[in-house]
């Protein structure tokens, strides 16, 4: 067990009703070749996506490689601004009151950074002091929450160019948690963990959703680790929403009559069209 401690700044969000509510979300890349002259490749990342997540929810969004969930993460983190709609979080405009929402939220993705030379401990610290916290508290929270993903104490200190892939992105989830944010955002998370590190990870985050009063968004091709942590979901394909619903109602939207109860993959497949073992690859 690990104590976490929420600014004041972040327990008054502008809108307590909703944690996210994303409206006709538009991003667009163009894509021009450096080799000949051609006519620019305008590419839709996300088209008219609309959905909204309640406070405390854990919420997922479900596709293929491809179908526009990193972009949208990036989106809801300010880093990347839409072309159409408009994204909110806790009230604020992503675009237009970014500080605000940056305050509330952390994210979590497979493209993890670090500062590869300092430790793990130092790498923790340094993000854990520059959301303001410290205190005597704050080295026993950090060996507690590594402990809990499997980083022994012989490890804390070692640095983090010394980690494999895997443990470099159980820090990144540790650096996370740390910061208590409101939403925590993450994108493909457990990607290239262990079967015994997933289960610490989604552990970890149901313990920050029911201790914490966390909003948590969750993108994954982890047909499994949706069902089992998600209240609901929403399916991408192409950019483009497909169905948002609980897992069992999106199971029942493809059940067919005399049939034995469809799983998540078969629901997906069935909405989507896609084949599953390929698309979904990490």
């Amino acid at each position: 067990m690990f104590a976490m401690s929420v600014s004041q700044s972040q327990t008054s969000p502008a809108s307590p009703a909703l944690a996210v509510s994303v409206e006709g979300l538009t991003k667009w890349f163009v894509h021009r070749s450096l080799l000949r002259r051609s006519e620019p490749q305008v590419v839709t990342a996300l088209e008219n996506v609309t959905f909204s997540i309640e406070c405390g929810e854990i919420f997922g969004i479900l596709g293929a490689n491809g179908s526009g969930k990193s972009t949208l993460v990036r989106v809801l983190s300010t880093l990347l601004i839409p072309d159409q709609g408009t994204a909110r979080v806790f009230g604020y405009d992503v675009v237009r009151e970014a500080s605000e929402v940056k305050r509330l939220i952390n994210r979590v993705s497979v493209e993890a950074s670090f500062f590869k030379r300092l430790s793990a401990m130092e790498n923790l610290l340094y993000a854990s002091r520059l959301y303001g916290r410290h205190g005597r508290d704050l080295r026993a929270d950090i060996l507690a929450v590594l402990d809990r993903l499997g980083i022994t104490r012989e490890q804390v200190n070692q640095p983090l160019e010394q980690f494999s892939r895997g443990m470099q992105q159980k820090v990144a989830i540790a650096r996370a948690f740390l910061t208590s944010p409101i939403l925590l955002l993450l994108d493909e998370p457990t990607t290239g963990l262990d079967p015994r590190s997933k289960r610490d990870v989604q552990a970890l985050v149901q313990q920050l959703r029911s201790e914490h009063h966390a909003t948590i968004l969750l993108c994954t091709h982890d047909l499994d680790e949706a069902e089992a942590l998600c209240d609901r979901i929403a399916i991408l394909d192409r950019g483009r929403p497909v169905a948002v619903d609980t897992p069992e109602r999106l199971k029942a939207l493809v059940a067919r009559p005399g049939a034995g109860s469809p799983s998540l993959e078969e629901a997906f497949l069935a909405l989507t069209g896609r084949t599953l073992e390929v698309e979904l690859a990490p």
